[in-house]
């Protein structure tokens, strides 16, 4: 069974076993981009001390939580990395009308181990691919991960990427390209700057130029199939100047629509 079949199934065993009203989650279920996991549970903490049920948070890749909603699960709120994956569920109706906003915004960075020892990379990565020699540079697949694309996008950019094309070490989403260059197990890795932020076993290797940032979009929209009485309006404060604020401290960057 493929990692997106198994996680969907977790997913709905696991929310349908709330099936009656006693044992329901009151808060509104979010399914949510991979590298918005810290931050988003701060805003829910934010969003619980006001009073309100906290939400309830999943996190994935983009394309397996499109993959989810597609496939039937139950949830309020969907907040992906990607407007391509946001653009599919639109098209097929998945999404509530009128509710889809452009929440924020992204930058990628080049890092590596927080105890790495290898010499500077240059300002437009142009040593990185003698810096790697024969080892990977870690990132989200290129072929089907938002992260991946954009990491692609910004290499093809720099002239990069046919020299380090067959060196890639392709990961289902851009936290465990983090976790392979936190753990050592690759010298190098592209990521969201929010990652970083988010992690103590990496450090910045190189800011990637303005010039070869790809556009990085975060769209968020209500569920046609919503039921939590509560979900549109923690929709409206993740685009507040109170949750905005919280996510600028994790690197990303505020485009919220109000």
């Amino acid at each position: 069974m493929k990692l997106a079949a198994r996680l969907f199934l977790i997913l709905t065993m696991a929310l349908s076993a709330c099936g009656d009203s006693s044992t329901a989650p009151d808060g509104p279920i979010v399914l949510a981009a991979s590298s918005m996991q810290e931050a988003l549970e701060e805003v829910a903490d934010a969003w619980a001390a006001k009073g309100h049920d906290r939400p309830v948070l999943s996190f994935a890749g983009s394309p397996t939580i499109a993959r989810q909603i597609e496939g039937g699960a139950p949830a309020d709120i969907a907040l992906l990395a990607d407007e391509q994956w946001m653009d599919e569920l639109e098209t097929m109706n998945f999404l509530a009308a009128g509710t889809r906003r452009t929440l924020l915004g992204g930058r990628l960075v080049l890092i590596a181990p927080l105890e790495s020892e290898t010499a500077p990379v240059t300002e437009n990565l142009d040593n990185l691919p003698a810096l790697l020699g024969r080892s990977r540079l870690a990132m989200a697949d290129p072929d089907s991960v938002p992260a991946g694309r954009y990491g692609k996008m910004a290499l093809q950019s720099l002239g990069l990427w046919d020299d380090l094309s067959g060196q890639i070490a392709p990961t289902e989403n851009v936290r465990n390209a983090l976790v392979l260059v936190g753990r050592g197990e690759a010298p190098f890795g592209l990521v969201y700057a929010s990652d970083l932020a988010a992690s103590d076993l990496v450090q910045m290797a190189a800011e990637i130029p303005d010039a070869a940032q790809p556009p990085i979009r975060y769209p968020a929209a209500l569920l046609a199939s919503s039921t939590a009485p509560d979900a549109q309006d923690f929709l409206l404060f993740l685009a507040s100047p109170e949750a905005q604020a919280i996510f600028a401290r994790y690197q990303f960057i505020a485009l919220a629509e109000r």
